[in-house]
């Protein structure tokens, strides 16, 4: 009971210091950091820059279906994932790309919240069971950066839904090099057992949402899924900021 009491006196602080901070500094684009009228937003012209894919296209992986009444694509059809649902707020490009980076590189925290604006939409009608799951870093780079981006991310969609944030499910127990210019199969190869879920972890019959800041090919998440479907979960669905919708955007 007294935990609970803190974590709510910590929530209602931190909302506090929020408001006086939004107060006292003008909001800015999330995305070229002129001032914009609401917290979290962008102007004009990066918002029409960004390519929000919002809830349709295939039902299952969220890519756009062109001209079909089809509620799956081809490829999930072919070869259904792992992943129960994915869902991503914008296409990868030029500005949500630099988001992206900046949260991770550049240390800009407050990006999160802008992000989990925008992928608080997508997530539907959660069951009471769900808890968020970040993609986890191995120790040695999560030491050299300091921080998870998902994790701060996956806690901005926690404060905006009340669903639980777990940090000890999945852990990641093989560093692997740089996913950068492989191509699918490699990828698939590259973290193949990369991940292990906790074993002391509540997983079974429970819904996971996996949290990210960007989204590839996909072969990371569905190593995970992998792992936590084994574990129990009943279901696995994934949330990110930005996806690569085009083949010719793999260099990342």
């Amino acid at each position: 009971m007294r935990d609970k009491k803190t974590m709510q006196l910590r929530s209602a602080v931190s909302s506090l210091f929020r408001s006086a901070l939004d107060f006292a500094l003008p909001p800015r684009c999330g995305g070229c950091g002129t001032v914009v009228d609401e917290t979290d937003s962008f102007c004009a012209d990066c918002w029409q820059s960004l390519d929000f894919l919002g809830p349709g296209g295939c039902s299952r992986c969220g890519l756009p279906l062109q001209a079909t009444d089809a509620e799956n694509c081809a490829v999930c059809l072919a070869r259904p994932p792992r992943l129960d649902r994915i869902r991503a707020a914008v296409a990868y490009g030029d500005i949500s790309r630099s988001i992206a980076m900046r949260l991770k590189y550049g240390r800009k925290v407050a990006l999160a919240r802008t992000m989990s604006r925008y992928m608080h939409p997508l997530l539907g009608d959660l069951p009471a069971d769900t808890m968020f799951v970040p993609v986890p870093l191995h120790r040695w780079r999560l030491w050299g950066r300091g921080f998870n981006q998902s994790v701060i991310v996956a806690r901005e969609l926690s404060r905006r839904t009340g669903v639980p944030v777990s940090l000890d499910s999945l852990r990641r127990v093989k560093r692997t090099p740089p996913l950068k210019g492989l191509n699918l199969r490699q990828r698939r190869r590259t973290v193949a057992g990369a991940f292990r879920a906790n074993p002391q972890a509540e997983l079974r019959g429970r819904t996971v949402v996996l949290v990210d800041d960007v989204l590839t090919t996909g072969s990371t998440a569905d190593a995970c899924a992998r792992v936590l479907k084994r574990a129990g979960a009943s279901r696995v669905d994934l949330i990110s900021w930005a996806r690569v919708v085009g083949p010719s955007r793999l260099d990342l």
